[in-house]
């Protein structure tokens, strides 16, 4: 059941908002009403320490209550383009169809660059023109509109601060059924970064370490599917150092490196209770080879 005088997004041909059971207070008593919650998320460089977050979620609700916001993070490195657009690539997909993405890691603020809303894979994503959203561009269906429409932003809108007054606003009337297309003008070239590669010849495969995690693991360039068509004994070349592909970080001894598939399906390299940036001494841009080894190889030893 739907509130009435809302419209369901259509960005694709499986989006549905849930519905939920909300209480509601009338003067004598309580009562069970069924709406449409749509979900809002937001990626950002802001931190939590000042009040940008809380203002964008205010600008969201001063709009629409009837919504779900969910931080995926505000601990982007300042200004780390790449950085927002890996977090987005492994969060969103989580997320159900019709989830509206709100980004801003956006130092070109204020200056002719584009805010953008691009529907891709039955989800929207609202934000600067800057690459944010590289990860989702190779959906063949994907559609991007300009920021244009004044009666979609804010009252009065800042140079310096677009995640408020433009990006927070649009994804509000969107999540109240507003369709993209009249949030501005059809954009056919959205800014793309140029993607971490991965290079596959000889039986090896070239890549490097692309975000640094909070747990010091060396999250890579390389997918699971990339090592799958290298058989069952594999190294992993790092830092100088060669170290074997295991299943879970128990499977080495404390304190020892290795390499396995993390949750983001990519190729990580971790140390058991410990930091893999701070034992290799490696970094974003770091270059990692993966080889075929002898299955002696695979196992790290133990320590007592």
């Amino acid at each position: 059941m739907s509130t009435p005088g809302r419209r369901r997004p259509r960005w694709g041909p499986s989006c549905r908002r849930r519905s939920e059971k909300r209480w509601h207070w009338s003067r004598t008593s309580w009562s069970i009403a069924i709406v449409d919650v749509a979900v809002i998320t937001l990626t950002t460089d802001f931190g939590t320490r000042d009040t940008y977050v809380a203002e964008m979620k205010a600008a969201i609700l001063s709009i629409t209550r009837d919504v779900h916001v969910v931080d995926i993070t505000h601990e982007v490195a300042p200004h780390d383009i790449l950085e927002g657009a890996l977090a987005l690539e492994a969060a969103a997909p989580r997320f159900p169809a019709a989830t509206i993405h709100v980004a801003v890691v956006d130092p070109g603020v204020g200056t002719a660059r584009r805010g953008l809303a691009i529907a891709s894979r039955d989800q929207v994503f609202v934000g600067p023109d800057n690459g944010l959203f590289t990860p989702f561009l190779g959906d063949p269906r994907w559609r991007a509109f300009e920021l244009t429409a004044p009666e979609f932003r804010g009252a009065l809108v800042s140079r310096t601060f677009h995640g408020r007054d433009i990006f927070a606003p649009a994804a509000a009337h969107l999540a109240r059924g507003l369709e993209p297309a009249r949030l501005g003008p059809p954009v056919t070239d959205p800014v793309r970064l140029t993607w971490p590669q991965v290079r596959v010849a000889g039986g090896r495969i070239g890549g490097a370490v692309v975000h640094i995690d909070r747990f010091g693991n060396l999250v890579t360039s390389i997918h699971a599917d990339a090592i799958a068509t290298l058989g069952a004994s594999i190294a992993v070349r790092v830092a100088g150092r060669t170290l074997p592909l295991v299943r879970t970080y128990g499977e080495l001894g404390r304190g020892n490196p290795g390499a396995l598939v993390g949750s983001s399906n990519r190729l990580e390299i971790a140390v058991n209770a410990g930091s893999a940036a701070k034992a290799l001494r490696a970094g974003r841009g770091t270059p990692v080879v993966v080889s075929r080894s002898s299955p002696v190889a695979r196992r790290a030893p133990r320590r007592s």
